[in-house]
């Protein structure tokens, strides 16, 4: 297969993450958000998929199969439900406005092209692609999380700033399958400790706006 088209489709792969990750800075309702969530993973991957195929190296295959399964369809799936068990119908608070989180997503970006493209000058040019991008997701999912009230909404910024670790690992000629299987299981953990978590938060202030926690150490100062 020609470098050009191996470029071509893991450029578009990693791309689509990062407009994936746009897409759920911009989402106010949390169904919504969960669901671009489930097609980021599947990009993913896609793209760890295709990362194994050019690089000849078939543990990534399980990296692939791995975020194919817990986070496309395990973690949603159990969001979804905890969701529904919580009565949370409602949309998103966010601490900024959509145009100005979209303006500082754009900057976010520009500035991981930047740094990634210049400071890996000798690099593989598929390489420094994949980084470029995956450092974009990593700080779109910052900006998530920092953007948004909603506890859920901070969880799903989370998991998607490690989709974009995923992603550098996998660009980065992959990383030892044991440190793959640990990182899944440890997505696994922090998602069952979230979920409690949640119900607490839930319990205690009959909401999981972050808000209700500020105005409660406030009251206890």
């Amino acid at each position: 297969m020609g470098h050009g088209l191996t470029f071509d489709v893991a450029h578009l792969l990693a791309g689509g993450l990062v407009l994936i990750s746009f897409l759920m800075i911009t989402q106010h309702r949390l169904y919504a958000l969960l669901n671009a969530f489930a097609l980021q993973a599947v990009l993913l991957s896609a793209s760890v998929a295709w990362q194994a195929y050019v690089q000849h190296a078939p543990h990534l295959y399980i990296t692939a199969f791995i975020a194919l399964v817990f986070k496309a369809i395990v973690v949603p799936v159990g969001l979804h439900r905890i969701i529904q068990r919580l009565g949370i119908h409602r949309e998103i608070e966010t601490v900024i406005g959509s145009g100005t989180t979209m303006l500082v997503g754009m900057g976010l970006v520009a500035l991981s092209m930047t740094v990634m493209l210049k400071l890996t000058p000798g690099a593989d040019r598929l390489a420094r692609e994949d980084l470029a991008f995956a450092l974009s997701v990593v700080l779109l999912g910052l900006l998530m999380m920092v953007s948004r009230r909603n506890a859920v909404s901070q969880v799903v910024g989370f998991m998607s700033l490690e989709n974009g670790l995923v992603l550098a690992a996998a660009g980065a000629r992959g990383m030892p399958l044991v440190v793959e299987i640990s990182v899944a299981f440890s997505v696994l953990i922090a998602f069952f400790v979230i979920g409690v978590f949640l119900f607490r938060i839930r319990e205690r202030f009959d909401t999981v706006d972050v808000q209700a926690l500020d105005r409660f150490r406030g009251e206890r100062r």
